[in-house]
């Protein structure tokens, strides 16, 4: 539980502070400042920096963004994302949040260590894919959620990151990167119906560059800890 910005290097302050900063001028120049998007996307670029530094305070964050995010798409009816965050992120970040703190790095404690995928993992992460996906997807159709298709596809995606998360897998962040294309392409298809969603686009590709900084991050610490 140490402090999580006292390793950053220049090139994470400015990736930090510059993705801050697109965040909020990107809200603000909407003409509609909404409040839980703008703390989400703040909330969610902060837990992606410190997740790519290994630090268990993306855990503790993720579970604050689970909860904004679920509201957001609450209010779209989005139930499958609404149902996603809430129902299967957040618990997931909770685990990952002590799975993390109970193994920290032999390099360096305040990173987690990395953990190799095996064959058992691989297999767990197919069928309980398959199984989730199944699920969600059954009570999105009863519930007759808008873009039924994308919002499936954004249930395996985010259940494979959460998973690989927990599983302290360098592919955690090529998880979350697919997950914040799909959702590009969602919450642009809600955009349409009402512009006022356009920051979350935003958000999202910021999400996005931040999730393949991650990969890279936690590839090069993978090598060390090897």
């Amino acid at each position: 539980m140490s402090n999580p910005v006292k390793d950053f290097t220049k090139k994470e302050w400015s990736l930090w502070l510059g993705s801050l900063l697109i965040v909020v001028v990107s809200n603000l120049f909407s003409g509609d400042v909404d409040l839980p998007t703008l703390v989400a996307a703040l909330v969610g670029v902060t837990s992606l920096i410190f997740a790519a530094k290994g630090n268990v305070w993306a855990q503790i964050l993720m579970v604050v963004f689970s909860i904004l995010y679920g509201i957001i798409s609450w209010r779209f009816r989005y139930w499958g994302e609404m149902m996603t965050y809430l129902g299967m992120t957040l618990p997931m970040a909770v685990w990952s949040t002590i799975t993390w703190l109970k193994n920290p790095s032999e390099t360096n404690g305040s990173e987690v260590a990395i953990q190799q995928l095996n064959r058992c993992h691989v297999f767990g992460l197919f069928v309980s894919g398959i199984i989730v996906t199944v699920i969600f997807c059954y009570f999105l159709w009863v519930l007759k959620t808008p873009n039924l298709l994308f919002s499936t596809i954004s249930i395996t995606t985010s259940f494979v990151a959460a998973a690989l998360t927990m599983l302290r897998s360098s592919y955690y962040a090529v998880g979350y990167a697919a997950n914040d294309l799909v959702l590009i392409v969602l919450w642009s298809l809600a955009a349409m119906e009402n512009p006022a969603y356009i920051p979350v686009i935003v958000n999202f590709v910021i999400f996005f560059f931040n999730d393949m900084y991650g990969f890279i991050s936690w590839r090069r610490r993978e090598a060390v800890q090897g």
